[in-house]
């Protein structure tokens, strides 16, 4: 009789933040612009890393975009001990090259605008809880300020969704009766 072949044993899972770990890493050693811009504000340090970021690796010289005058003589200025930081990482930088270019504004998560409109909106203000005087459930005091209501009885009321001025229910039930007629008869109503 043959012995059975089985195939052979998985080296046991790695956590994520190994595998991840190892992956900049060799991004490090290859001279990948990714594990730079991940990398980058704590190469830079937090005034340059704001106004200025990796664009380029041509070799070993890496290209640097300045969004501004000032940013780009800081750089300059700078330009040693961003080197020595850079290859104390293990990046495989021997040269900088500075151009000015302009950056995108860094996205935030949630603009200041939509911070300010979502701790505006009535029912996040902090005044604390009231009774709704139509359904007497509680409810946040700045819905009952701006509606006179909940937000649920507002939804609710059918007056708060009213059709337009002009509008009226038989005359959407004969357009609708139109439309399936003309459909019926193999016509587009639809210019």
């Amino acid at each position: 009789m043959s012995p059975v072949q089985r195939p052979k044993p998985r080296p046991p899972a790695r956590p994520l933040q190994q595998c991840l770990g190892d992956l900049q890493g060799q991004w490090q050693q290859q001279g990948n612009l990714g594990a730079l811009w991940q990398a980058w504000p704590q190469l830079a340090g937090p005034q340059l890393a704001p106004h200025c970021r990796p664009l380029e690796l041509r070799g070993r010289t890496l290209v640097i975009g300045a969004a501004q005058p000032q940013w780009l003589q800081a750089l300059r200025y700078s330009r040693h001990q961003l080197l020595a930081v850079l290859q104390s990482r293990g990046f495989p930088v021997q040269n900088l090259h500075f151009v000015q270019q302009d950056l995108p504004a860094p996205v935030e998560p949630f603009s200041q605008e939509l911070e300010r409109n979502w701790k505006q909106h009535p029912s996040r203000q902090s005044a604390g809880m009231a009774i709704c005087p139509a359904c007497h459930a509680p409810a946040p005091v700045g819905e009952l300020e701006r509606w006179g209501r909940c937000a649920l009885c507002l939804r609710q009321d059918s007056s708060a969704f009213a059709p337009p001025p002009g509008w009226s229910e038989e005359d959407s039930e004969e357009s609708v009766d139109e439309r399936s007629k003309d459909q019926s008869d193999g016509r587009s109503t639809r210019a």
